[in-house]
């Protein structure tokens, strides 16, 4: 039996271009690549170039009709934008790859690579590459043209003290720094009395007037006005204006609680000292240590003033001091502070020094208090109490002393200060050297009180270098541990990976 070799496998032939002449295999069109894209261009009607509108305010670009988003430089996004500009054209083709060419950032070009197929003649299938060109235009958006114009808002948080010094205020300027509570203002003003916040919608004042409410013991009462009304869609413009009002009370005043108020706080004095002010108003006892907090609707039921200024804190010194290690609880009496050690001493005034005049007083800073010291304090025996409350009582239980703080040399503690805040930027009426003592003041309780020092961001002075113990006067510092480093973060405008756009 004889074996036939198998058939060889049949070899296509070529065929020649119907244009040129060129062999090539056979296709539907009988022609060429180069003569049928001659022919026939799959990207006509596709635009080669377009604009893009960017914000340099916000850096954020229009997406039509009215919606301004956030796209990186050859990012999904921005690619996403680019091709919906386009997207009506492409609907004859078919999109295969799109993809950024890569440009100077500071062109305001953007470039895009796209690679389409189409059927053309005869069935056969056509790829093209093609390059969109986008010109980038500067156009600012609503929300920043409402920031600059500073006029245009829809609702303001008012915040008021009716008091002298603005201890208060510093503080509750760190809690909103720390809490990012600033981000949404359009303005903040500053007035002799308070601060004014101004926000582009209702719902951003409210969250401010809720986070004022939890932080210091306040009241607040809301208004609106109207500003248009379109009667066709029913639609109402109104701007609204909410009314925060803190206690009149800071740290280190003296207060005269009503007798009604002190007896329900455990049997206390009515003469008190208020040692701190957080969302709540902390007050002490100086003769029995005994402590008590007052909420805000505690305070609008049973308000009370500060007896003094803090312009009229007069400097004693320390004769004689004896601390009571043990002192008889009255009946109901409330919690005693153990962060204070209750004494007695015999101050003099230093105004007063050639003289033998002393005064007897109980103080609650027998922890920090020696004799020599220097202390600030008030006169009660030598001054007229313009009060409702101390007034009616019996001038026995009236001391003649409250002393307030420890001095030390302000000029020394500035100097070797190697930390900051940071403050609000806002609009500032004149300021004049008494604003310069209070921020003072407050930098000295905030070294002083480690309590408020948790709820503030303290950062790291570079500029002043850490100095050693040996010239230590005893007066309170921060550590290092408690301070956080002051960054400076700069952005990356090589044009690369999320880059943002430069303007």
């Amino acid at each position: 039996m004889e074996y036939l070799p198998a058939p060889a496998a049949p070899v296509q032939g070529h065929i020649l271009c119907c244009q040129c002449g060129v062999p090539i295999p056979p296709n539907p069109a009988n022609m060429c690549v180069g003569c049928l894209r001659a022919q026939v261009d799959i990207t006509e009607g596709i635009p080669k170039q377009g604009t893009v509108h960017f914000c340099k305010q916000c850096e954020r670009y229009l997406q039509p009709p009215g919606t301004w988003i956030q796209c990186a430089l050859e990012s999904r996004e921005l690619l996403a934008l680019c091709l919906k500009k386009i997207k009506a054209s492409l609907s004859k083709v078919r999109l295969i790859d799109a993809g950024f060419i890569w440009t100077e950032p500071h062109s305001k070009r953007l470039k895009l690579k796209l690679t389409v197929q189409k059927e053309v003649i005869n069935g056969a299938v056509l790829q093209q590459v093609f390059v969109v060109e986008y010109i980038v235009q500067s156009q600012m958006c609503e929300d920043c043209h409402r920031i600059e114009a500073k006029d245009f808002w829809k609702a303001v948080v008012q915040v008021r003290q009716k008091t002298v010094h603005k201890k208060t205020f510093y503080y509750l300027e760190q809690l909103i720094l720390k809490h990012r509570l600033h981000q949404n203002t359009l303005r903040i003003k500053e007035i002799h009395d308070g601060l004014d916040f101004y926000y582009s919608s209702k719902q951003h004042a409210q969250k401010m007037v809720d986070f004022l409410q939890c932080t210091v013991p306040s009241r607040s009462k809301s208004s609106q006005r109207l500003i248009s009304h379109d009667i066709h869609s029913n639609v109402y413009n109104y701007k609204s204006t909410f009314s925060v009002e803190i206690v009149p009370i800071c740290k280190d005043n003296v207060v005269c609680l009503s007798p009604k108020l002190a007896q329900s706080l455990g049997n206390m004095s009515q003469i008190c000292v208020c040692i701190r002010v957080t969302s709540t108003i902390h007050l002490i006892d100086p003769r029995t240590l005994q402590i008590a907090e007052i909420d805000g609707s505690t305070y609008w039921r049973h308000p009370f003033n500060s007896l003094f200024h803090p312009k009229q804190l007069e400097e004693f010194i320390i004769m004689d001091i004896n601390r009571v290690h043990e002192k008889k609880k009255g009946a109901g009496a409330g919690a005693r502070s153990n962060k204070h050690t209750l004494a007695e001493a015999w101050v003099r005034k230093t105004s007063e020094l050639d003289t033998d005049h002393q005064y007897f007083c109980c103080t609650h800073l027998g922890h920090i208090l020696n004799p020599g010291d220097l202390v600030l304090g008030f006169d009660l025996a030598n001054c007229n109490l313009n009060d409702e409350f101390a007034n009616k009582m019996n001038p026995q239980h009236i001391p003649d002393v409250v002393l307030i703080k420890k001095s030390y040399d302000r000029s020394k503690r500035q100097r070797r200060r190697n930390w900051k805040l940071k403050e609000l930027e806002r609009d500032r009426e004149a300021t004049d050297t008494d604003d310069e003592r209070q921020y003072q003041d407050f930098l000295e309780d905030l070294e002083e009180d480690e309590t408020i020092r948790k709820n503030v961001n303290i950062y790291r002075n570079a500029d002043i270098p850490v100095e050693s113990d040996t010239d230590d006067d005893g007066a309170p510092r921060i550590s290092l541990a408690e301070m956080l480093e002051d960054l400076h973060i700069s952005q990356d405008a090589t044009g690369g990976e999320g880059a943002e756009m430069l303007t």
